[in-house]
């Protein structure tokens, strides 16, 4: 679906969007499905994301490529941003 006020797609990843894992990363310490949000662009299709705690700690930043990612919605996806 396309959200016409940004002019991308709702399911697409950009800066600030929450995001989920689609893969263990067990280099990393993370597995499928734990949450972070983009903090950097760091190339087309390639996201630095920051996965914290519930105190707002900090504990990866992994450099990452939009196929390993699910942007997460916290609403109904026709006012998604």
């Amino acid at each position: 679906m396309e959200d016409n006020r940004q002019g991308r797609s709702a399911s697409e990843v950009s800066l600030h969007s929450v995001v989920a894992l689609l893969a263990d990363l067990p280099e990393r310490g993370l597995v499928r499905g734990q949450v972070g949000t983009v903090v950097e662009r760091l190339a087309p299709g390639v996201y630095e994301v920051e996965f914290s705690d519930d105190q707002g700690r900090t504990y990866a930043t992994v450099a990452l490529e939009a196929g390993q990612l699910m942007r997460l919605h916290y609403r109904p996806v026709h006012e998604a941003a």
